[in-house]
């Protein structure tokens, strides 16, 4: 079965995923895969725009193949983990420089690498059906394929919320947080990507006249506590300012900010430092590749991944296992330079 559907329909070039009992996570031959297609357009005066959805199944894409970057780094010292996010952090650098709009249909399970096909895109649908997370923190990685630098740009610290507490936001919520352009029913899609096909200039427009009643967005009610204690800089700080705040919700946000890994929480606070100075793309790519190639390799990512996806047992022993015990020189060392002829490249583009 391909994993990938590449196909012209009038005057645009579509890519479904097609790993449905995967929830389309991301292997690398399909990263592969929509990059080789990608190029093909870029050039072709035939394809005006692409649309990038999913085949069937709930999930638009969950994420990238972690359970096989962990076998890498225990069995071949991390390679093949390596060569995955190479493929994927190039792919996600193609979308977001790619010349021609992209309109993404995040109709389902948005997670990890699901969010790095979706945001470089121009037009971002949401549904009822969309479920948005960056869940990483949950096994010993980091918010990645960009989210270094869209994250941190995300009003009223939002950004900082979803990667310290790996929360879900549904469809209306992500487009009240920016994170979706347009929301549609789930229904109207079909009809919505026939349109587009025709009249690839006029996708905004087919979307609005398609949009139906946005639900109310619940975290809209949490946005001025989200404002005030996801403010600091530090994890220590942000735990101690959900720790003095009396609130249920409070209470809830510091029992997910703990149970995830402390290390990957403070590589996500640097991350996002130095994300939100960065104007070049790729500079951010290269970064989280650095980042991803030292993080793979650590006691954190394996146990974390055994605990959630493996033996789905969720009980992650960190190392360290307090957020005070994770020094600088610790993060220094998962933002160190590769070796000479390791490092991050994007993709030789066509003379």
């Amino acid at each position: 079965m391909n994993e990938i559907l590449a196909r012209r329909e009038g005057a645009i070039g579509r890519l479904s995923l097609n790993r449905p009992r995967a929830l389309n996570a991301l292997a690398q031959a399909m990263c592969e895969d929509m990059s080789v297609a990608l190029l093909q357009w870029r050039d072709d005066p035939g394809v005006e725009a692409v649309i990038l959805d999913h085949v069937g199944g709930r999930g638009f894409c969950a994420g990238g193949d972690v359970v096989s970057v962990r076998h890498s780094a225990l069995e071949d010292g991390g390679v093949a983990g390596r060569a995955f996010f190479m493929a994927e952090y190039r792919l996600n650098h193609l979308l977001f420089t790619f010349p021609k709009p992209v309109i993404a249909f995040m109709d389902g399970v948005t997670m990890g690498g699901g969010v790095g096909l979706a945001l470089p895109a121009n037009i971002r649908v949401a549904t009822e059906n969309t479920l948005f997370a960056m869940p990483e923190g949950s096994i010993g990685l980091f918010p990645d394929v960009g989210a270094g630098y869209y994250l941190p740009r995300l009003p009223g610290h939002i950004g900082k919320f979803l990667a310290l507490t790996g929360a879900r936001l549904d469809g209306a919520e992500c487009l009240w947080a920016g994170l979706a352009t347009h929301y549609c029913d789930s229904d109207d899609l079909a009809e919505a990507k026939e349109l587009i096909a025709k009249e690839p200039a006029a996708a905004d427009e087919i979307l609005r006249d398609l949009a139906t009643s946005t639900p109310d967005a619940r975290i809209a009610g949490n946005a001025a506590a989200i404002a005030r204690l996801f403010a600091p800089d530090t994890l220590e700080e942000v735990k101690a300012a959900l720790a003095a705040d009396d609130s249920n919700w409070a209470s809830k946000e510091l029992k997910a900010v703990r149970s995830r890994c402390p290390t990957s929480a403070k590589v996500a606070l640097r991350l996002f430092s130095m994300g939100s100075q960065h104007s070049d793309f790729a500079t951010e790519m290269e970064l989280e590749y650095r980042i991803a190639a030292h993080m793979i390799m650590r006691n954190d990512f394996a146990e974390g991944v055994r605990a959630v996806l493996v033996d789905k047992d969720n009980s992650a022993k960190w190392k360290p296992a307090k957020a005070e015990d994770v020094t600088s020189q610790i993060l220094d060392a998962i933002f160190a330079p590769l070796p000479a002829g390791e490092e991050w490249t994007p993709l030789a583009l066509p003379n």
